[in-house]
């Protein structure tokens, strides 16, 4: 015989999984300390400029 399944346990069950990756993304995207994130944009900016040098006219 199938397995009974109650949908809406399903469905909070799925939607919960959804909340705590989106949870564990967001940690990592935004839980950064101050120098960590002005580091990241020094090297962004040190990048940019590294590629504007090398473009060809």
């Amino acid at each position: 015989m199938a397995e009974i399944v109650n949908l809406n346990r399903a469905r909070k069950a799925k939607a919960k999984a959804e909340r705590e990756s989106r949870a564990a993304e967001n940690r990592i995207r935004f839980g950064r300390t101050k120098a960590e994130k002005q580091k990241s944009q020094a090297e962004a900016a040190a990048a940019r400029t590294r590629l504007d040098g090398q473009k060809l006219d």
